[in-house]
């Protein structure tokens, strides 16, 4: 992997923040996003097109093309709640045919540094079910955290509605839930 004109390169893909020619691509992604909701132990909210499509045009995504035929390969869009006290890396999904190649690790670290970048000092958290996220999660520095932790905007919590596991959220009033909570606070950790 490497860095060149601020876009990471790998052998097989290009790794770039979202722009405008990116959003004929927000129904797929969408698509992928659904697809991978159905997964039983997948913990991923469901999104709208105009929802993917506002996060492009707000350059607050980063996607992962296929080189050569820009095939779509993976996702990742970031969030600010609180008055950008908190952002959220969220929506990460990758192509199951590229499952498994270590993508999701550097979507994950792309985003990542899009947030920092775009909010210094605003603390970075996510919510997952999944080991592989909370793995790559842990190398950029978050640690595991109670949901008191996180932001608590009723808007954050809301998007969680379209996940399989919100009743247990609710059942536990937002105290609980199959999800980890993870945060990397620039104070602390960076």
């Amino acid at each position: 992997m490497e860095i060149k004109n601020n876009v990471l390169t790998t052998q097989e893909f290009q790794i770039i923040d979202a722009a405008e020619e990116h959003l004929p691509l927000a129904k797929q992604i969408v698509q992928m996003i659904g697809d991978a909701a159905k997964i039983p132990g997948t913990g991923i909210a469901i999104r709208t097109v105009e929802y993917i499509s506002e996060k492009i045009r707000q350059g607050k995504a980063v996607i992962a093309l296929q080189k050569g035929d820009k095939d779509i390969a993976g996702f990742c869009y970031i969030e600010t709640w609180e008055n950008k006290k908190y952002v959220a890396n969220s929506g990460l999904i990758v192509a199951q045919k590229y499952r498994k190649s270590g993508l999701a690790s550097e979507i994950k670290k792309r985003a990542f540094q899009l947030s920092r970048k775009r909010y210094p000092n605003s603390k970075i958290f996510g919510l997952t079910t999944s080991l592989a996220v909370m793995k790559i999660n842990t190398a950029l520095g978050y640690v595991p955290v109670t949901f008191s932790e996180i932001t608590q905007d009723d808007e954050f919590w809301h998007g969680c509605e379209t996940c399989n596991y919100y009743d247990i959220l609710v059942r536990t009033k937002r105290d609980k839930c199959l999800c980890t909570g993870m945060l990397f606070d620039p104070k602390i950790h960076g």
